[in-house]
């Protein structure tokens, strides 16, 4: 697949990146920490732009984790900051590209002034049509899922639902997710071969692509790529 064939109508809506391997790209060059995530960063500018181009719907894209504040002080607050820098960046553009941005995770355990500058972009970008990118951002898989549990727990001990009523599409409808398809591909650069942590309730049935290529050198054509490779997949969701 070229770029010129990515006109065509799409085969999947949702693709899921686990942006791995900043701080190994950077190691490898000889660089700050800080740069790899800053060149990480800009991978997925251009990336989520190019989505957009094409036509996806959905894109989620892992950005830090929950079990990340392990990190250095040093290396966590450049995150902090870098994530600041991006969605001010974006707030400045007038039409944000028609790209709608949702921030997946705990929100309320971040610093004040990143928590206003997440509301002030889901805001802004609320009711742009093209691309829907997700930033799972204090993210953690297993965390989402206790929080759907106790907000459905709630909903029953408030007698709003009874316990028969609880099923998938319930979990699902409270899940950070909420109202979007699951994801049809997961991409992970980096050359580790796990999820860590990473949707574990939406990635059932995901088709996994795992390429060694570090996430800053991930580009437009390695996206086709593997929406090519996607497309030669046969799913069969558990039947024949």
């Amino acid at each position: 697949m070229t770029i010129n064939e990515a006109d065509k109508e799409l085969s999947l809506k949702h693709i899921a990146i686990i942006m791995d391997g900043n701080r190994r790209w950077a190691k490898e060059k000889g660089l700050d920490t800080k740069l790899g995530h800053k060149a990480g960063a800009e991978t997925l500018e251009k990336i989520a732009s190019f989505a957009n181009d094409i036509g996806l719907k959905y894109l989620t894209v892992y950005a830090f984790s929950t079990e990340n504040w392990k990190r250095t002080k040093e290396e966590v607050g450049a995150l902090m900051v870098l994530l600041n820098y991006y969605l001010d960046k974006f707030l400045n553009k007038e039409s944000l590209r028609n790209i709608r941005i949702r921030v997946l995770g705990d929100i309320e355990g971040l610093d004040k002034g990143l928590k206003e500058s997440i509301y002030k972009i889901i805001e802004k970008s609320k009711n742009n049509t093209g691309l829907t990118l997700n930033i799972a951002f204090n993210y953690g898989g297993r965390a989402e899922i206790v929080r759907a549990v106790k907000n459905i727990s709630e909903k029953v001990r408030n007698n709003e639902i009874g316990v028969e009523q609880i099923n998938e599409e319930l979990v699902s409808n409270n899940l950070y997710t909420e109202n979007e398809p699951d994801p049809d591909l997961l991409i992970r650069p980096g050359g580790e071969l796990r999820v860590s942590n990473f949707l574990l309730w939406q990635l059932a049935y995901t088709e996994f692509l795992f390429i060694d290529k570090y996430w800053p050198d991930f580009s437009e054509e390695d996206l086709l790529e593997a929406i090519k490779t996607f497309e030669k997949r046969n799913r069969k969701f558990g039947g024949k």
